[in-house]
């Protein structure tokens, strides 16, 4: 995918005056964020909380053993018969699945949702290596069928319409013409049922990987991973090194927080662990199962202040709850992640000089952490990356110019006071704005009144006032 990051502005000032996209968003990240919370508290408040710090806690334990739970999980994996191999880089991860396509005679793919694949640009690979490939959730197929990129972790298609999904379906997939939602899900389910069965490979990703068993943990509400895990001879996942957990047991408090973050459910329809490759004597399964382990950046990221965002489990209920996300969609964010986190992880994996904009996409109002199942402190780290950008010299000229001149103005008390009463009257000539470039932020607000009276002129009188009473005295 195309790195269209620094493009965050004008892309969020189309979408902001896009009708369609607003009345799609809203609706979608609404009825999530008010399903995440039902689902999240239904026992009460202390249970969701304490669900959440105990995800939190096994997150940062893996994180803190990673590279020995890999090792686990390889030599596990393993021996459970499934072939594991190890990808720097989104080129090398490419590479490796071409290469077992090649090996088997894969002709044909099916591939279930899949960020890290979307993170590699896999489908753009297989297509020039003229392997045909399809995405099988249902999202996913819809904006393949569209020549976009998801918009949402979760949703991909969280910025259409039924309506505009209707006409994509009747234009580029011959569907009958129908308002009907359940038709147009039997229509793609038929479509789509028929490619499973053709299918030499399927590719998906990985929710989790258990180190202690070599499993793989997979989560889905459609059906169509377990279709892509178990109709094709060959199982191709490719999983980001962070996914490593400890145990089943982690994993079982883990697919709790996912799906009531997620999509306001207790449990995910298809909770599915997959062991290895069908064995001798077993009817179902592929015939050969690969991990590709993907770096692609998260090394970097591990060993950086930023560790944390590693933590992550793609929720997306930090989307959901963001104000931002609410008013300009995902594919304003220029990249494969967006929302909070994607305000994160995009410029530790592309390089925050391509990403400038995004650690200013956020009005710091703590929501991101608030409903983050795994407690990730996105509103520090977003502080942090712009700190990042003053020190790469990435701050504008006025920005710094201005500082400067507070730092100042700060320094001495009769220009700080000074500067309060010019504040105070400049207000009150000029009620509803504020001049030059601080005019960008009284177009959408109210500017409030200078008090009568500043803080300092109080403190001032107080003092004055307490040495009056002493000399009475």
């Amino acid at each position: 995918m195309k790195v269209q990051s620094n493009n965050f502005i004008p892309a969020a000032q189309i979408a902001i005056n896009d009708p369609d996209l607003q009345t799609a968003v809203t609706t979608g990240t609404t009825s999530a964020f008010t399903r995440r919370q039902a689902a999240m508290y239904a026992v009460s408040q202390e249970h969701g909380q304490t669900l959440r710090q105990q995800a939190a806690a096994i997150k940062r334990h893996a994180l803190n053993n990673l590279a020995d739970l890999l090792e686990q999980a390889e030599a596990n994996m393993q021996a459970n018969g499934i072939q594991v191999l190890w990808a720097v880089d989104a080129a090398e991860a490419n590479q490796h699945v071409l290469d077992i396509a090649q090996r088997h005679d894969v002709k044909s793919v099916v591939k279930s949702k899949s960020m890290v694949t979307e993170e590699t640009g896999l489908n753009h690979a297989l297509e020039a290596a003229n392997i045909d490939v399809l995405e099988t959730d249902l999202g996913e197929y819809i904006v393949q069928l569209g020549g976009e990129t998801p918009s949402h972790i979760v949703a991909p298609i969280v910025h259409k319409t039924k309506e505009s999904i209707r006409d994509l379906l009747v234009a580029k997939a011959n569907m009958p013409p129908t308002d009907d939602t359940s038709e147009m899900t039997q229509f793609a389910r038929q479509l789509l049922r028929q490619r499973f069965l053709a299918a030499d490979m399927g590719v998906s990703g990985g929710n989790f990987i258990l180190a202690k068993t070599g499993s793989i943990c997979l989560v889905s509400n459609e059906g169509n991973i377990r279709l892509t895990t178990s109709l094709p001879r060959v199982h191709v996942a490719l999983v980001g090194i962070e996914k490593i957990v400890p145990t089943v047991a982690d994993y079982a408090l883990l697919t709790q927080v996912l799906p009531r973050s997620a999509t306001g459910q207790s449990l995910a329809v298809y909770t599915q662990i997959v062991n290895g490759p069908r064995q001798p004597g077993e009817t179902d399964g592929p015939e050969h199962v690969y991990v590709i382990l993907v770096d692609n950046g998260r090394s970097h990221i591990y060993t950086s202040d930023y560790c944390e965002a590693l933590a992550c489990i793609r929720c997306g209920a930090c989307l959901n709850g963001c104000p931002v996300y609410q008013v300009t969609g995902g594919h304003a964010y220029g990249w494969v992640y967006p929302g909070p986190i994607g305000a994160v992880v995009t410029p530790l994996l592309i390089g925050l000089e391509n990403a400038s904009p995004l650690p200013y996409a956020s009005s710091l109002c703590g929501m991101c952490k608030e409903v983050c199942p795994v407690d990730i402190d996105i509103p520090r780290m977003l502080l942090d990356l712009r700190h990042d950008l003053v020190e790469m010299g990435q701050g504008s000229a006025m920005w710094n110019v201005g500082m400067k001149a507070w730092a100042w103005g700060t320094k001495s008390p009769g220009i700080f006071g000074l500067g309060g009463k010019a504040a105070a009257l400049g207000r009150n000539l000029v009620p509803n704005t504020l001049p030059g470039p601080l005019k960008g932020w009284t177009d959408y607000r109210t500017p409030p009144k200078f008090a009568p009276k500043s803080f300092r002129e109080l403190w001032q009188e107080r003092e004055q006032g307490r040495k009056g009473e002493g000399v009475k005295g």
